[in-house]
Formats: C-alpha cells, structure tokens, sequence
C-alpha cells in the first residue's frame, strides 16, 4: 500500500525565521519529506511552490522578528501545502505579467499553474497560503 494511503497521518511542519538565506532549507525539507512519503512525482511542484510561498512571506511580510511556519500534509488524495506569517491583514494579490514589467511579482502565477488550486485565509494570529496538488496514480 502507498505512503499516502495509511491510517497514519501524514504531516510536516516547522517553522523558520523571516530570512531569504532559509529558502533552499524549506526546499530541501519539502521534497524529502515527500520522497520518504514516496510521493516523488509531486516532490518537484510542491518543493518549487514552497520555495515562492515562502519568499513571499519573507518579502512581503512587515513584521521584522517574524517566522514563517511551514506545513505539508496529506488531506484525502491531495498533498496541501501551507505557508504562514503573523502578517495576517496582508494578503497575497496574484499579478498578470507582462512583456517589460518588473522583475518579480509572479510568483503566485508559478504557483496556480502548479497546484490544483490554491488560496488564503486569515487566521486568528496570522494568514496562511495555501495550494493543494493531487495524487495521482502515478503519484501514488
């Protein structure tokens, strides 16, 4: 039986500090957690929407002493990825870019064309992004 499918619930989250030099950790972490899931087909999208979720949350958040919670997790067929930062009254706007536009700014449309869907939601102390990727037979 796949990793995706036991009883057991399948969840990571950690926390780091608002710094971009932390980046590649959320990376590393992500994929191997979801290689030792045996989820490796999605490893890729979902390492590569951590990445820009959690630079955005290092960028855009306005709190100096911050730290950013990450967690991946199994939800039903899905693997759900969740970003929080303690700016909670700042939320991610998606840009369309265009020929000649400003670097930066897209990567929340890296992030829909990878995942299923994604999102956010305020929470009591903080907001959290969101994106859900779904297992696939091939994932599984």
């Amino acid at each position: 039986m796949p990793a995706a499918h036991t009883a057991e619930p399948l969840r990571d989250t950690f926390r780091i500090p608002k710094r971009r030099r932390h980046v590649p950790a959320v990376r590393a972490r992500v994929r191997e957690t979801l290689e030792k899931w045996g989820l490796n087909d999605l490893a890729r999208d979902v390492e590569l929407a951590a990445c820009e979720l959690v630079t955005n949350a290092v960028v855009h958040c306005r709190l100096t002493f911050a730290e950013i919670e990450v967690t991946v997790h199994v939800d039903g067929e899905d693997v759900v990825l969740e970003i929080s930062d303690p700016d909670r009254d700042r939320f991610p706007v998606l840009r369309v870019g265009s020929p000649g536009a400003e670097e930066g700014g897209r990567g929340l449309l890296l992030v829909a064309a990878l995942s299923n869907t994604w999102g956010c939601r305020e929470l009591e102390y903080a907001k959290c992004v969101w994106a859900r990727f779904a297992i696939t037979g091939e994932s599984a």
